[in-house]
Formats: structure tokens, C-alpha cells, sequence
């Protein structure tokens, strides 16, 4: 077994490929409405289940497939699902089935997964179908003593199916379902409206116009919610929160005002389920009828409708689906007769399972509230990222009036360091507007630390962010010098404007800047005040944080492209792409790009290789080539190695596939820093901004003593980064330990054990460490409301 530890310690690791499928048959099927990302969660699947020596089906058509039986329950090959992942909706159909509702639908069902030996479910839907299948499991033993005395099936053939295993995938674009935080899809119709919003947002500039947006969620209201967050709306409406009476009043109120504050347009975001106090519809006609009639502005609807179900799914639904897939082959393959059906999902950055019928619970008790008028019970019961997601817009929202903000006497500076990342703006004007709603005084610093010694500071204010979260780059301007040569001038600077504590927001140049700040804090104590960094860069290569902002952008950039190359082939002979990928010495563009755009093999410089390796990879991509897949992708980070080129790659890749496909090469260069930030980016950036600011508001009053901020403490110089499950600030010199400042990343990155999974749904043979896998946990229930606003990410 790869990797084994010796005699001294138990080996307690679980590895994929020691699990055996031997026997068994799996089958997949999509039900409910169809979701970007749902073919990666089926290629996954079927991949991953042949992988272990399992049979797979395809149940095309949902559950009527699964009762009409015949050609719609068919065995799948690796072959099969070859260039799906980049398909939108679903390749094996869905459709909504009225007979799997009766007992003789679901008996027919029985019969026909019987008569295949399928006692493996994997059910890729909403909740209604993820129920459905829990009913047919419960059933399942009436169902086959039915079967044997209708003389369909004998004693043998319900001794052998006894038991039926069902593992749910959660394919909804609405975000509906309790105890994940998202949902596959989700992603991918937020990308949908906000290219819309953007487009928009463009003409109602124009024409100072104000638009009203109609987005799906019929019982929820996520997608309103965040893409009113990613876009900086003037107001949304949501099912789970239905505005104050008098509301009318208050939005053309706020309307007004925001063009008297010299913007010119307005974005009204409304979910399609939008209600009122009274449980009254919203709908974008009334809000529409009402901004024309109350204040005269020129006001259109748009209806967004099936546009966000379609197109092809984002990085995010790609590497969730594909994740989610392995998970629930996992799930299926270690469950006993006594496992409760479960789903898995994404939980933070950690994957995890949870019983199928709590999650379902929970989703109905959110109905059950909203029905019962409890507003603020439904909110909660959605989870702590909506929550989130809900406070974070409050706070950004509307300005509140100078007499009620907190009395505070602090000046906070904020800077972008580094290479630009998209979202950074995002995350500028999130701070900017949380400091002023805590009281502070904000001030702008250009062009990184080399602005801050030369003195480009001055204050902003609220209106001075406008319009900032959908703008690529970095408007406050970046720059890559360190302060360390520059100390004496910088602390003149903080004297000079009063700096009570700073919030940095960028790359790798940002942590080292910090470390050399706090370690100057013996000699100057101007330096003696909160400071917190926020990870900006598209490489990810910042230790204490598992995601960074822009990163999801680039790999968007990453994944579009390889598509688009992919199919500049269709029609031509057999193409092997070699593509080059930024990132430094940091593989995590190239390998989590690879497994979204579903690469054959990924070269980087943390998985040193030889011209063995090259030769082993050139061979199995020639065998692969005489069957019938025509395209082949391979991603080479621009470090990786020093001596194996890309250029040398590329004639390696022509000559030895000589005479069975030729090769084109591709280096992607800045492309992958441009551009509008993506959703993902977006939120990310508004709602860590939005935390370091409450906690440097915290820090502040906690080292306020004798008239004067004085701390000099590990913990008052911090980075803000999602670890696992969790948003957490870890001072910047304990994280010194874990990076290697040579090639500038953190000496262990979790996205490295992504590398078998890509691997072996590109049919490598490899181990996979499977030991952190979701172990089957509990739905948390409603906790006691949390004052603090950064509760969840």
C-alpha cells in the first residue's frame, strides 16, 4: 500500500482503491430541475464506481426511467461520460414523475433495478426527489415480498437485493436545501445573473434608469440575496425576510437619495417568491409601478427566468460535483445494512454527510416558519451563510444617518499590495462602508506600501466605493514593494494621519509586509496598532487560508479557455493541448483547473516529476486516443520545473505522438488576472472585509488605554483566512512556521489531495487517501441568535 507507515505505529489512513466495488452494481440518476454541474456529479460517479470494480447504470429520465424500465436503465462505460463535464442541465435526462409518487410506479421501479442487481442508488436532485428516494429505500423489503408473490421475482433474487443503499446529491440552482452551503448549480446561476447585472447595470448608467431584476427562488431567497450582495443592489426582496410595512415609503426614500448622492441608476433585486408581512406576492411589476408612480424615475423589468438554469457550469459546480461524486461512491461503499440514507455536501471547504431525512426536516421547518409569519426562525434555520449573507447586506446596504453611528475617534487605513486579484475592490468597499457604519474615519492608500511612504493617503467616504464590486483589478492601485526599507517613513505617514489600525488586502507581498510591520513594532510604535491581512491573489499560495480572493475568478478564466480550446478541435483529428498556467511555484491554478476542465495529466512543482513520468503519461495518452476519445488536455504550472519546459513538453507531446495525435500549446499569461470578479469572489471579498473590520473594531477598544491604541501583542497582527469549516485570524508570525518563503507557499496545501481524485478520473491507477472523507454527522439545529454579525462565512 503506497505510503505505509512502518511496524512502530498503526496505519489508521483510508485509502480509495483498497475499497472494493467487486459485485456490486451502482446506479445514477438526475431528477427534479435540471443544474449546472450534474454531469460532473455523474462523471464522477460512474468513473470512480468502474475505478472500484463496480457496475454502473445510467437511469436515464429520472424516476420514470427507473419505472418504465427497458433501454432506460443502461450500463455506463469510462467512455460514456467523456466530455460531459463541461455540459450544462443533465446528459441523462430528467423528468418529473408522477407514477414513482403511487406504489405501483415505485413496485415497477423495484422490479426493474431487481432484475439488474442495482441495490446502489445515487440520486443527483432537490428535495423532493432526495425524499422520494428515502420513501422507495423504507419500502424496499414490502416492495420485494410483493415482488416474490406476484411470482416477478424469486427467493434468491430477494435474498441477494435485500438491502437498497442510497447516497443524495444535492442539484438545485436555488440554494434550498438546509445543511449545505451550497448546493450544485448554485454557482453557476449566480454567474448567469450577474453577467446580466453587469450588462445592465451599463445602460441604466447611460439613461439613469432604474431596473428592477425578477431571479428564481419560488421558497428561497439565495439567489436574490447573494447576487444583491455581489452587486451591490439597492434593495432585494426575499421570501425568508419580507420588508417592514410601510416599505414602499422606505425603498423610494433610500431610491432618492442615492441619486441625490449623484448615482445614476438604481438595481431593485426581486426572488420570484418575494412576499410581503401579509404573505401578500412582491412582484417586480408592482415594485416597478411603484418607483414610476412615487418618484417618476424611468424604471424596466427584467425576468430573468430559465437563463439561470442554462449554459455551462462554473469552476466552483465543476470541482463540487466532481467532489461530491467521489464522496458518494465513498458513501455507498462503506454503508451497512443499518446506515441511514444520507446526503453529502460542502461545508466550508470540508465535505461531509448528514442524513438525508434531517436535512429534509430542517428544509420544511424553514417553509414551516415562513408560513407562520416567524421571519427570523426561517432565516436561521437556513444557516449560518445566509444569515451571514443577510446581516452582511444590512450592513452595506444604506448609510446610516451620522447622529446614530457609534461615537469613534479611530482612523483606519486600508491598502492593496501585490499583483491585482479580482475582487479586491469588493473587499475595499465592504471595509470602507463597515467602518463608517462602526464610526471610524476610513483612509484610502495608493499603490500599495510604496504609495504609503510617498504619503498617497487621504480619506473615503461612503459614496466613494460605489459601484466598486463588479469592477476587475484593483482601483486603489497595487504594488509589489516591501515596507522593510521604508519604516522609518511609513510610521511618519501613520503619525502624520493619526493610522489607528490597517487592514491590508492582498497577495503573498501583503503576509511578508505584515511580518516585517510587526517585527518593527520594537522600534517604532507607531506600528503598535491592530493589523489585519486578507488574502488576494489568484495563485492561492498564502499560508493560513485555504481560498483566497480572486483565485475562483482565475480558474473561471482557466476553465473557459481550456473549453474553448477543447472544442477548436471538434471536428479535426486527434488533439493534445499543452497549456500553461500562472500560480509561481503554486500548483493550485493548474491542479484545481485541471480537475474542472477535466486534464489528463497536471504537472507542477510541488509533485516533482521525471522523463519517466513524461514517458508514462505520453503512453497512456496515446492509448487513450485509440479509443474513441479525440481531445486530450494537459496543464503544466509555469514553474514546475525549470528544465521540462513547456515549449519541451510540446515536442515531447508531437514526437512520441507521432502518427496518433498532434499538438497544439497555449500559455494563458495575464488573462487569468483580468476581468469582472466572479460571484464566488465577490461575496467572499465583501464578507471577509466585513469581518476583519468588526474585529479590528474589537481589537481597537480592546487597546485603547490612556488616550491612546498601544498594543504590541501576536494576536493584534493577524491574517483572516478560511481554514476547513471556519473563518479564522491567526497571527501572521505564528503562520512564519508554515511557509516556505523561498518559492513563496505554505508548506502544506490541502488542495494536493484533490490530485488523486483528477488523476483517477483521468483512468490512472493511484492511491488516494480517502481518511478525511465526511463522516456521517447530525444536522445542527436553531441556536440562540448570535449578536455578532460575523457568525458564518
Amino acid at each position: 500500500m503506497a505510503g505505509a507507515t512502518g511496524p512502530k505505529r498503526q496505519d489508521t489512513r483510508k485509502f480509495f482503491e483498497n475499497l472494493s466495488g467487486a459485485g456490486k452494481s451502482i446506479a445514477v440518476l438526475t431528477s427534479g430541475g435540471d443544474a449546472q454541474g450534474m454531469n460532473g456529479a455523474v462523471r464522477a460517479v460512474v468513473r470512480m464506481g468502474i475505478y472500484v470494480g463496480a457496475k454502473v447504470y445510467f437511469i436515464h429520465e429520472g424516476y420514470q426511467g427507473m419505472v418504465d424500465g427497458g433501454n432506460n436503465i443502461i450500463e455506463a462505460t469510462w467512455e460514456s461520460v467523456s466530455s460531459v463535464l463541461q455540459v450544462g442541465g443533465t446528459v441523462i435526462g430528467s423528468a418529473r414523475c408522477k407514477e414513482f409518487r403511487t406504489h405501483e410506479g415505485r413496485l415497477k421501479a423495484a422490479h426493474n433495478l431487481v432484475q439488474r442487481g442495482i441495490t446502489y442508488l445515487c440520486v443527483i436532485g432537490g428535495d423532493g426527489s432526495l425524499t422520494g428516494a428515502n420513501l422507495f429505500r423504507e419500502e424496499w423489503s414490502s416492495l420485494l415480498n410483493e415482488l416474490i408473490e406476484q411470482g416477478l421475482i424469486d427467493e434468491d433474487a430477494a435474498r441477494s437485493n435485500s438491502k437498497l443503499h442510497i447516497v443524495g446529491m444535492v442539484g438545485s440552482i436555488d440554494n434550498d436545501f438546509c445543511g449545505t452551503d451550497m448546493t450544485i448549480g448554485t454557482d453557476s446561476a449566480l454567474h448567469r445573473i450577474i453577467e446580466v447585472v453587469d450588462a445592465i447595470m451599463t445602460t441604466a448608467q447611460s439613461h439613469q434608469r432604474t431596473f428592477v431584476l425578477e431571479v428564481m427562488g419560488r421558497h428561497c431567497g439565495y439567489l436574490a440575496l447573494v447576487s444583491a450582495l455581489a452587486c451591490g443592489a439597492d434593495w432585494v426582496f426575499i421570501p425568508e425576510m419580507p420588508p417592514e410595512d410601510g416599505w414602499e415609503d422606505n425603498m423610494c426614500q433610500k431610491l432618492s437619495e442615492s441619486r441625490s448622492r449623484g448615482s445614476r441608476l438604481n438595481i431593485i433585486i426581486v426572488a420570484e417568491g418575494a412576499i410581503d408581512r401579509q404573505g401578500q406576492h412582491i412582484t417586480s411589476d408592482l415594485v416597478k409601478n411603484l418607483v414610476v408612480s412615487n418618484l417618476g424615475f424611468d424604471t424596466r423589468v427584467t425576468i430573468l427566468g430559465h437563463v439561470q438554469r442554462g449554459g455551462t457550469p462554473s469552476a466552483f459546480d465543476r470541482i463540487l460535483a466532481s467532489r461530491m461524486g467521489v464522496e458518494a461512491v465513498l458513501a455507498l461503499l462503506e454503508a451497512s445494512t443499518d446506515t441511514p440514507a444520507c446526503v453529502v455536501s460542502l461545508v466550508g471547504n470540508q465535505a461531509v454527510r448528514l442524513p438525508l431525512m434531517e436535512c429534509v426536516q430542517m428544509t420544511q421547518e424553514v417553509q414551516k416558519a415562513m408560513d407562520e409569519k416567524k421571519f427570523d426562525e426561517a432565516v436561521r434555520l437556513r444557516g449560518r451563510s445566509f444569515e451571514n449573507n443577510l446581516s452582511t447586506y444590512r450592513l452595506l446596504a444604506s448609510q446610516t444617518a451620522r447622529s446614530e453611528l457609534p461615537n469613534s475617534s479611530f482612523n483606519v487605513a486600508v491598502m492593496n499590495v501585490g499583483a491585482p486579484a479580482a475582487g479586491m475592490n469588493a473587499a475595499v468597499r465592504s471595509a470602507v462602508r463597515v467602518g463608517i457604519t462602526e464610526g471610524h474615519k476610513m483612509f484610502a492608500v495608493n499603490d500599495g506600501f510604496e504609495g504609503f511612504y510617498k504619503g498617497q493617503i487621504k480619506e473615503i467616504k461612503w459614496g466613494d466605493v460605489g459601484g466598486w464590486t463588479g469592477q476587475g483589478g484593483s482601483l486603489l492601485g497595487t504594488k509589489r514593494t516591501l515596507p522593510a526599507k521604508h519604516l522609518d517613513k511609513i510610521a511618519e505617514q501613520m503619525r502624520i494621519h493619526n493610522i489607528s489600525a490597517l487592514l491590508v488586502i492582498g497577495g503573498f507581498e501583503a503576509y511578508v509586509g505584515l511580518l516585517e510591520l510587526s517585527s518593527a513594532r520594537d522600534q517604532y510604535a507607531e506600528f503598535c496598532v491592530p493589523m489585519v491581512m486578507i488574502p488576494a491573489t489568484v495563485s492561492n499560495n498564502i499560508p493560513g487560508s485555504d481560498l483566497s480572493i480572486g483565485s475562483d475568478t482565475a480558474l473561471n478564466a482557466i476553465t473557459d479557455t481550456c473549453d474553448r480550446i477543447k472544442q477548436s478541435a471538434s471536428g479535426t483529428k486527434r488533439r493534445v493541448f499543452i497549456i500553461e498556467t500562472m500560480g509561481g511555484y503554486c500548483g493550485y491554478l493548474a491542479t484545481v483547473g485541471g480537475l474542472a476542465a477535466g486534464a489528463d495529466t497536471v504537472y507542477i512543482y510541488e509533485e516533482p516529476f521525471d522523463i519517466r513520468d513524461l514517458q508514462a503519461n505520453v503512453e497512456h495518452l496515446t492509448q487513450k486516443m485509440k479509443t474513441s476519445i479525440q481531445r486530450g488536455l494537459v496543464l503544466r504550472n509555469e514553474n514546475s520545473n525549470e528544465n521540462f519546459t513547456t515549449d519541451f513538453i510540446y515536442q515531447l507531446y508531437s514526437e512520441e505522438g507521432r502518427g496518433v495525435f498532434d499538438c497544439r500549446k497555449n500559455i494563458l499569461g495575464h488573462m487569468q488576472q483580468g476581468g469582472a470578479p466572479s460571484p464566488f469572489d465577490r461575496n467572499f471579498g465583501t464578507k471577509v472585509a466585513a469581518k476583519a473590520i468588526q474585529w479590528i473594531s474589537r481589537t481597537l477598544k480592546e487597546s485603547y488605554k490612556e488616550g491612546r491604541v498601544f498594543t504590541n501583542s501576536e494576536d493584534t497582527a493577524c491574517l483572516l483566512g478560511m481554514r476547513r469549516r471556519a473563518m479564522v485570524f491567526q497571527p501572521v508570525a505564528q503562520l512564519r512556521e508554515e511557509t516556505d518563503f523561498v518559492h513563496r507557499i505554505p508548506k502544506e496545501q490541502w488542495w494536493l489531495k484533490l490530485r488523486p481524485l483528477m488523476k483517477i478520473l483521468a483512468k490512472y491507477k493511484t492511491s488516494y487517501d480517502v481518511s478525511d472523507a465526511g463522516q456521517l454527522e447530525h444536522v445542527t439545529r436553531v441556536r440562540p441568535k448570535q449578536s455578532d454579525a460575523s457568525a458564518g462565512i
